[in-house]
């Protein structure tokens, strides 16, 4: 046993690398291992990883790496000191291992589209691996890493936050050369305390790029990144700007964003201004490494949101826009700013509550409430605790404190002819509203 314990402490990264380069991928989850993988025995406040690390071997897993030796399966399980800690300091080694250009991003709204265009623009060129869905903490960004490989030419890490100090982390791992920051909003004031400290939290990644002489990509037309990147360096688009280097011109976005780059014509299958911003960061990237003009167009107007981010569905006569994938202040009045301008006849905004928003929580759902009634929507649902709690002298603003209520009205109505926004915070769940209509 004292030989056990010992190993705890000694064992090397290198060794484990090797160990990791002799297997097919990283697995954390029992349901989804497959042959060859080695297995990380993570612990959460309501799971155990150590108890199933038997149970990802006899499923196929090569190895386990586990922190309770009373799981200790000789030939088969390392014990490490933290399994977690274990995981990201072996995702770090990896990625010098690699020696990649990595491209990170960060920012209160849009990292994920931003993302995917990203990464469909660059893949015209190079081989690539990006973030999955939306593991950017502090586990997907190292599984992210540890996903690359030696064929993978450049890798696109997304990172998220709801705290100081979680970018900081995340660049210490991943080390990006390169970092895009999509904005500074309204998103987890519970966590950052205020707008101050989204700004301080999310410019953590400017930080580490000064540090390592490494370079941002900017929205000229953003003032705050303009200032926060003073001095480092940087590649800035937008339109006609005097720092912009890559110019790109916003044409239409009624529904569709359509984009004008180098007298070429990009018509996206994305709704709604605020994305124009995310599509003109991908053709900056895109450009910077060289991808091809005519192949940037064709990426972007390849790409098809998925997940319940500004999808656009057609159910019977009516064109729904789901946007419910999640919600803070700042994009609600984007996407709430963005359906007042469409010229449809016919407009019903469902939308509900945003979360983690702290002491500023019913606030901010006011102000929503305000700005709705200014604009050209022909009805307003609301939902949530949060939103029946404002107040409004708008006729056609309806407040629901449950599903259930509003369910009953939506089965009555029987819409048609009509365009449809929905939008709120992941947990409200508004994507049921789909069957409704």
């Amino acid at each position: 046993m004292l030989g056990l314990f010992l190993y705890i402490y000694i064992m090397k990264t290198s060794d484990l690398h090797n160990l990791f380069l002799n297997c097919n991928a990283v697995c954390t989850d029992t349901r989804s291992v497959k042959k060859n993988d080695i297995f990380f025995a993570l612990k959460g406040d309501n799971f155990n990883g150590n108890l199933f690390a038997l149970k990802a071997l006899q499923t196929g897993a090569k190895y386990a790496i586990i922190d309770d030796p009373k799981y200790h399966i000789e030939d088969k399980t390392f014990v490490v000191k933290n399994v977690l800690e274990t995981l990201q300091t072996l995702a770090a080694y990896h990625r010098d291992y690699l020696n990649i250009p990595i491209i990170a991003l960060t920012g209160s709204n849009g990292k994920t589209t931003t993302k995917e265009l990203i990464n469909a623009v660059l893949s015209q060129k190079y081989t690539t691996t990006a973030t999955v869905g939306n593991l950017n903490n502090h586990i997907g960004v190292p599984l992210t890493l540890l996903s690359m490989n030696t064929s993978t030419e450049i890798g696109i890490v997304e990172m998220g936050a709801n705290h100081l100090k979680e970018i900081e982390f995340l660049c210490q791992i991943a080390k990006p050369n390169f970092g895009y920051i999509t904005n500074f909003g309204k998103a987890h004031l519970e966590g950052f305390g205020s707008i101050e400290g989204v700004i301080r939290g999310k410019s953590e990644l400017y930080t580490f790029l000064k540090e390592t002489q490494g370079l941002a990509f900017i929205n000229a037309k953003d003032s705050k990144q303009v200032e926060l990147t003073s001095d480092i360096k940087t590649i800035a688009f937008g339109d006609q700007s005097v720092i912009a280097k890559t110019i790109i011109n916003l044409e239409d976005a009624n529904p569709f964003v359509v984009s004008e780059y180098q007298n070429l014509q990009i018509k996206s299958q994305l709704i709604g201004a605020y994305n124009f911003t995310n599509i003109s960061a991908a053709i900056a990237i895109g450009s910077y490494f060289e991808v091809d003009d005519k192949a940037i167009k064709i990426a972007i107007e390849a790409y098809v949101p998925t997940n319940n981010r500004s999808q656009i569905i057609i159910k019977g006569s009516n064109k729904i826009i789901l946007d419910a994938y999640n919600a803070n202040p700042t994009s609600m009045k984007a996407a709430l700013e963005s359906f007042h301008v469409l010229k449809d006849t016919n407009k019903v905004a469902i939308i509900g509550d945003m979360f983690e928003l702290g002491n500023e929580a019913l606030k901010e759902h006011q102000d929503i409430i305000n700005l709705v009634s200014t604009l050209n929507i022909d009805i307003v649902y609301v939902l949530g605790k949060l939103f029946e709690a404002t107040k409004s002298s708008s006729d056609h603003i309806t407040a629901f404190d449950t599903f259930e209520s509003l369910k009953s009205v939506l089965d009555q109505l029987n819409l048609t002819h009509t365009t449809i926004l929905i939008k709120a915070s992941r947990g409200m769940k508004l994507e049921r509203i789909l069957d409704l209509i």
